[in-house]
């Protein structure tokens, strides 16, 4: 008999490891079968790790009762953590994209837990649209005559494309068949949506001409992408918005444009498209994300002429992809934050009006505070002058002016410190740093002010 084999056969019942005394108490306080689960996985993660490497300790009933312990307590956390975000990407897609400003969150926990008028008309007493809460916010803000909302930007251009031109053609420029995060393709949508696609032009060069010659019998739409997370430079070109319009006017088609990030205001200099300006331009539909530069929730908002918007609403698909009344709760404020001009109630535009000084400023107090708690022997610490980026697909190749707090471990690699980091547990947050030169690097500016102890317990229990 091999030694993994002896081993295997010394694995105690799971009737047995439920008898041990930790676990007994926890058939108390929790369901037994899911205590009995635990502990099934247990015997199985110790099984793989016996044929891997046939250790004697590895079949002690404490280290068993402990790993089945261990099991239970990860599965009683939440999976979905509030982390601190000090990578300097304002819309990290991968951390949530925009933060809610604290009374939109107010109305997202109030609509949560109580009975709301999501369709229901409290002056004539019968049921209403749940598009009327923020239909005329966007309407107004917009300059737009009818709008609504789906659960993403990705429902939205497929909606459209669905309703408008599904069996027929779509006519878009080569250079804007674009991809964004996992793998959303414009053609693939488009395919999906039962669109029919018309490429023109080239990369980096279509003309209105090539737009016109491309109109047929199926000619349904015609379709202009914003670049969205890159950028062409050098020998580009393609038409003026109000070209295009122009050409669905002659022409009879309408003009959809998905914005991608769909910012309300000029995002602190940086260059990205209004959808004001769009609409204004004479574009019938435009699309745009709600959670990005908007600063709002995840959402999908389709805007612009009346009968259009009404056409997509009158899709059956529309019912499976609109939003509930917590999204909202959140839009509806954050949109109300916009009207009334309120916008330092917004995070993410917020932290794009940062000054550097401040940050400076912050960035040093941080270093004072981990050197007072830590001392100098373990790490070096420096404020460098940096980039912060506003990330999840906006203004490409554009940064912010910010200071960096840049540590060195005299003791471990960056790599190990950035690891510990990230995986601290309860109460302690975790925090999500850059590398920069095999040293931490962390940008205060995605940091809220109220986070700035919480980062620094984090630090000093993963620096020490």
């Amino acid at each position: 008999m091999s030694p993994a084999e002896s081993l295997l056969r010394q694995l105690p019942s799971v009737d047995e490891l439920l008898g041990r005394p930790v676990l007994a108490a926890r058939c108390r306080e929790l369901p037994r079968a899911l205590v009995a689960d635990a502990v099934r996985e247990a015997l199985q993660a110790t099984r793989a790790a016996i044929e891997r490497d046939p250790r004697p300790e590895l079949v002690a009933l404490e280290r068993l009762e402990q790993l089945a312990v261990e099991m239970l307590e990860r599965w009683q956390q939440p999976s979905l953590r509030p982390v601190i975000n000090a990578t300097g990407v304002l819309l990290h897609t991968n951390l949530g994209r925009a933060p809610l400003g604290r009374e939109a969150a107010r109305r997202v926990a109030e609509a949560a837990v109580t009975y709301t008028t999501l369709e229901y008309d409290l002056e004539q007493g019968r049921r209403g649209r749940r598009d009327q809460h923020v239909a005329g916010l966007l309407g107004r803000l917009l300059g737009a005559e009818a709008a609504l909302v789906v659960n993403n930007n990705a429902a939205a251009v497929f909606l459209v494309l669905h309703t408008l031109a599904r069996d027929g053609e779509v006519v878009v420029s080569r250079g804007e068949l674009i991809e964004i995060g996992e793998g959303f393709r414009i053609p693939d949508i488009m395919q999906a949506s039962g669109a029919r696609l018309r490429e023109v032009g080239t990369t980096n060069r279509t003309r209105l001409a090539d737009y016109e010659q491309a109109i047929g019998p199926a000619t349904r739409l015609l379709l202009r992408v914003h670049h969205s997370n890159f950028r062409i430079v050098g020998f580009t070109g393609r038409p003026e918005l109000e070209e295009l319009v122009e050409l669905g006017r002659r022409t009879g088609l309408p003009v959809y444009e998905d914005l991608g990030s769909g910012a309300l205001v000029a995002p602190a200099g940086l260059e990205e498209p209004l959808a004001t300006a769009s609409l204004r331009a004479g574009v019938s539909l435009v699309s745009f994300s709600g959670d990005k530069l908007l600063g709002g929730p995840q959402a999908g908002i389709v805007a612009g002429r009346s009968d259009l918007v009404q056409r997509v609403r009158r899709n059956p698909l529309y019912r499976a992809l609109r939003v509930d009344k917590m999204t909202i709760a959140a839009l509806e404020e954050t949109l109300r934050d916009y009207l009334l001009g309120r916008l330092d109630r917004i995070p993410v535009l917020q932290m794009m009006h940062i000054a550097p000084d401040v940050l400076r400023a912050r960035a040093e107090a941080l270093v004072a505070a981990l050197e007072a708690r830590l001392g100098s022997g373990l790490c070096a610490f420096a404020v460098v002058p940096g980039q912060s980026v506003v990330g999840g697909g906006s203004t490409p190749a554009q940064t912010l002016p910010t200071w960096v707090v840049r540590i060195r471990s005299r003791r471990d690699r960056a790599v190990v410190l950035e690891r510990r980091l990230r995986t601290l547990a309860p109460p302690l947050l975790p925090v999500i740093v850059r590398i920069e030169d095999e040293q931490l690097a962390l940008d205060l500016r995605t940091v809220f002010v109220d986070q700035q102890e919480a980062l620094l317990a984090s630090l000093v229990a993963a620096l020490q």
